[in-house]
C-alpha cells in the first residue's frame, strides 16, 4: 500500500510481544510500556484551566441558532460551583447523582462537578426515559442507585418518567420547564454557589480507585447492569490513548459530536479525550435519524473537526449529504487528521465512499480507524494505530493491556486484563465474580483472530461475538458478526440492519431492516405515502435482494455463509425490548427471541408472503 495515498498522521509504531502457541493459546501486549497518567479526571480540567484558560473548551447550539462557547478557565469556575453545591448536600460513593437528560453543557457541568467532588454520577440512557412505555429499566435503575438528586434539562419533557419514580427525600435539579407537583431545584442554583477551600480538599481527595461514573448497559437480556467506572480506569485508558495517538498532543482534538455520555464511547472515549488533551468538543444536537442528521450537517457546514466518531448507521447517513454537497465536503475534511468508527464493523462500501469523497475533497485519502473493547474496559482495549486498508481490524493491544487469546474454533476468545478494566458491577458480586476469569482477565465474550500469523503487529481482526455464533444442523460454526457485515455490504444500501437466523436449522436466514428511502429510490411513479409493509413487499425491491444476494451466495464457499432466505421487517427495532442500544447497535440475541415467530415464518416449510427463496 503507498502511504503517499494518505493524508499524513503520527501514530505510534505498533510494537508488540507474542507469547504462546496456537494450540495452547497466546498473551499478546505492547511492547509500549503504560507512562504515568492523573489519578482523576478534575486534574484534567485543572490543569487546563491554568495552561490555556481562554481556550475554547465546551460548545453548544442554542435554539436561536448560534453557538453558547465556554472556555477552560469558566467551565472550571462553573464546576467547581457545581462541586461545592454537592457537597453541601452531602452527596458521595452512597448518594450519586443521576442525570437523565442527553449530552448539554448543563450535563457536562454537572458532570465535571460531581468528578472534583468525589460524587458518582450516573447518566442514563434517554430512551430509558422519553422512548418508553412503561419506565421499567428507569425504575430499576433508580431502586439499585438509590440517587441524592436527579437532573433532567426540562421538566415538562421529563413528567412523566419522573412521576413514576418515588422522588421522597431525592432533590430534583432542572434546567427548564414548567411548574411540577413536587419541588425542584433550578441548575442556575448550583452555578451561583459560593465557592469555598472544601473543594480543593475534595479534589485532594479523590484517587484512582474513586468512582467516577457507574454506566449501564443495556445487556443481551435481562435487566440493565452497572458498570464501575472508576476514575484510575478512565486516566489509564487516556494516558493509552494519548501515547498511541500523539498527533493529539500536537493537534489539540476538535470534535463535533453527538455520542450520547451514557455510552462508554461518547462519555469516556471523546470527552475525555478532549478533557485530556486540552481539546475543543462541539456538542452535535443532531444524530443519525430521519430529522436530526440535517443538524449534524448543518453543524459540519460550519466546524471543520480534527477527529471525527461515528457508528456505521451515522456514517451511512451522513455519506449522501458529503457525496452531494461540496462545500459541506469541503468544510468537514478541511482539518480532519482522522476518521474513526465504533459499535460495529464498517461496511466496505461505506469504507469506500468515504474515501471517495476524501479524495474529491483534499486529493488523499483521510486515515480511518477504529478500536475494541466495552464499557468495562473504559473502553478501549486494542487499537489501530496503523494505516487499514479496510474495515474489520481493532488493532493491537494498547500500551498497559494484556489480552489473553483462547484457541474457540477456527478464531480466538479474548480476554483482557489492564489498568482499565472494571473493577466490577455496581452491587452485583455474583456478576463481578462471573465475569472474570481465574487469572483475573475480564471476560468480554468476543472473538477475533491475526490478520496474519506470521506478523502479529498486523492486529486482529474482529471474528463476532462468541454468544452470538451458532451451529447449523451440519455441525458447521457460523461466524454471525463476520457474516452480518458481508451481507449489508452485498445488498447495500437497500438493509439498514439484518439478523442472522439458523442457529440448529440447516440453513442460514437473514431477517432485514430496510432502508425505507433506498427501497422507495428502486420503485418508480410511488405514492410518497405508501406504507413500509407495503413497499418492502414490492417486486422492485424483491428483485434488486434476489439478485444481490445469488451474486454473494456464488463467491462463497460454504453452507457457513451462504443465504439460503431473507424476509424484510416493517416494524422497527424496539429500544424498550433491548433490541437497539443508543448507538444503533443491534442486540441480535435480545432481537431473535423478541421475533422468534418470524423466524418460524422465515423457516416455514411453505413459506409465506415476503419471504425470498434463494
Amino acid at each position: 500500500m503507498d502511504s503517499s495515498e494518505f493524508a499524513a498522521i503520527d501514530f505510534a509504531p505498533p510494537h508488540v510481544s507474542l507469547v504462546g502457541s496456537a494450540e495452547s493459546g497466546y498473551l499478546f501486549t505492547s511492547t509500549l510500556p503504560l507512562q504515568p497518567y492523573r489519578e482523576n479526571l478534575g486534574q484534567m480540567l485543572r490543569h487546563w484551566a491554568e495552561q490555556t484558560p481562554e481556550r475554547i473548551f465546551l460548545a453548544e447550539r442554542q435554539a436561536a441558532g448560534d453557538w453558547q462557547r465556554l472556555t477552560y478557565a469558566e467551565v472550571k469556575r462553573q464546576a467547581d460551583a457545581v462541586a461545592q453545591s454537592l457537597l453541601d448536600r452531602k452527596l458521595g460513593p452512597y448518594r450519586p447523582v443521576m442525570i437523565l437528560s442527553g449530552n448539554s453543557i448543563d450535563h457536562a457541568l454537572l458532570m465535571l462537578g460531581c468528578f472534583i467532588a468525589g460524587v458518582p454520577v450516573v447518566p442514563v440512557s434517554v430512551p430509558y426515559s422519553l422512548l418508553s412505555k412503561d419506565f421499567l429499566k428507569l425504575r430499576f435503575i433508580f431502586a439499585e442507585i438509590c440517587p441524592g438528586m436527579i437532573y433532567v434539562a426540562d421538566s415538562d419533557l421529563f413528567a412523566a418518567p419522573l412521576a413514576s419514580l418515588n422522588l421522597s427525600g431525592i432533590e430534583v435539579v432542572v434546567g427548564q420547564g414548567g411548574p411540577t407537583e413536587f419541588p425542584t431545584t433550578p441548575f442556575a442554583e448550583l452555578l451561583e454557589t459560593e465557592v469555598s477551600a472544601a473543594v480543593d480538599r475534595a479534589l485532594l481527595q479523590v484517587g484512582a480507585d474513586t468512582v467516577a461514573k457507574i454506566l449501564y448497559t443495556s445487556g443481551s437480556t435481562g435487566q440493565p447492569k452497572g458498570v464501575i467506572n472508576s476514575h484510575g480506569m478512565l486516566c489509564a485508558n487516556q494516558q493509552m490513548l494519548a501515547q498511541i495517538w500523539p498527533f493529539t498532543d500536537q493537534t489539540p482534538p476538535v470534535l463535533v459530536d453527538w455520542l450520547p455520555w451514557n455510552h462508554t464511547f461518547g462519555g469516556n472515549h471523546n470527552f475525555n479525550l478532549v478533557l485530556n488533551q486540552g481539546g475543543t468538543l462541539h456538542i452535535d444536537g443532531g444524530k443519525p435519524a430521519p430529522g436530526l442528521v440535517e443538524q449534524t450537517v448543518k453543524n459540519l457546514a460550519e466546524i471543520s473537526p480534527t477527529i471525527y466518531f461515528n457508528v456505521p448507521v451515522g456514517y451511512a447517513m451522513l455519506l449522501p449529504y458529503l457525496e452531494q454537497d461540496e462545500a459541506l465536503r469541503n468544510n468537514f475534511f478541511k482539518n480532519l487528521q482522522l476518521i474513526f468508527y465504533a459499535g460495529a464493523a464498517l461496511p466496505q462500501d461505506l469504507w469506500e465512499r468515504l474515501e471517495k469523497v476524501a479524495i474529491q475533497a483534499t486529493g488523499k485519502k483521510v486515515v480511518m480507524t477504529s478500536s475494541w473493547g466495552s464499557t468495562e474496559t473504559s473502553p478501549l482495549a486494542t487499537a489501530a494505530h496503523f494505516t487499514l486498508e479496510k474495515a474489520g481490524v481493532i488493532g493491537i493491544p494498547c500500551p498497559g493491556v494484556s489480552l489473553k487469546m483462547l484457541p474457540n474454533g477456527d478464531s480466538y476468545e479474548l480476554r483482557v486484563k489492564g489498568p482499565n478494566v472494571t473493577p466490577g458491577y455496581f452491587r452485583r458480586p455474583d456478576l463481578t465474580a462471573a465475569a472474570f476469569d481465574e487469572d483475573g482477565y475480564y471476560l468480554i465474550g468476543d472473538a477475533g483472530r491475526f490478520v496474519d500469523p506470521a506478523d502479529p503487529s498486523k492486529g486482529i481482526s474482529f471474528d463476532g461475538r462468541v454468544a452470538e455464533d451458532f451451529k447449523l444442523t451440519s455441525g458447521t460454526w457460523v461466524r454471525v458478526g463476520l457474516l452480518r457485515v458481508a451481507v449489508l455490504a452485498a445488498v447495500a444500501p437497500v438493509l439498514q440492519f439484518a439478523l442472522v437466523t439458523g442457529h440448529d436449522r440447516e440453513t442460514i436466514g437473514i431477517l432485514g431492516w430496510p432502508n425505507l428511502a433506498a427501497c422507495n429510490g428502486l420503485c418508480k411513479d410511488l405514492n410518497e405515502d405508501i406504507a413500509a409493509e407495503e413497499l418492502i413487499r414490492r417486486p422492485e425491491v424483491e428483485t434488486f435482494l434476489r439478485r444481490a444476494l445469488e451474486t454473494f451466495n456464488a463467491e462463497q464457499q460454504g453452507s457457513s455463509t451462504r443465504i439460503a432466505r431473507i424476509m424484510l421487517m416493517s416494524e422497527p427495532p424496539d429500544s424498550d425490548a433491548g433490541e437497539i442500544t443508543d448507538k444503533g447497535y443491534i442486540n441480535q440475541r435480545a432481537a431473535l427471541q423478541r421475533r422468534k415467530e418470524l423466524v418460524e415464518q422465515l423457516y416455514a416449510e411453505s413459506p409465506g408472503a415476503g419471504v425470498i427463496v434463494l
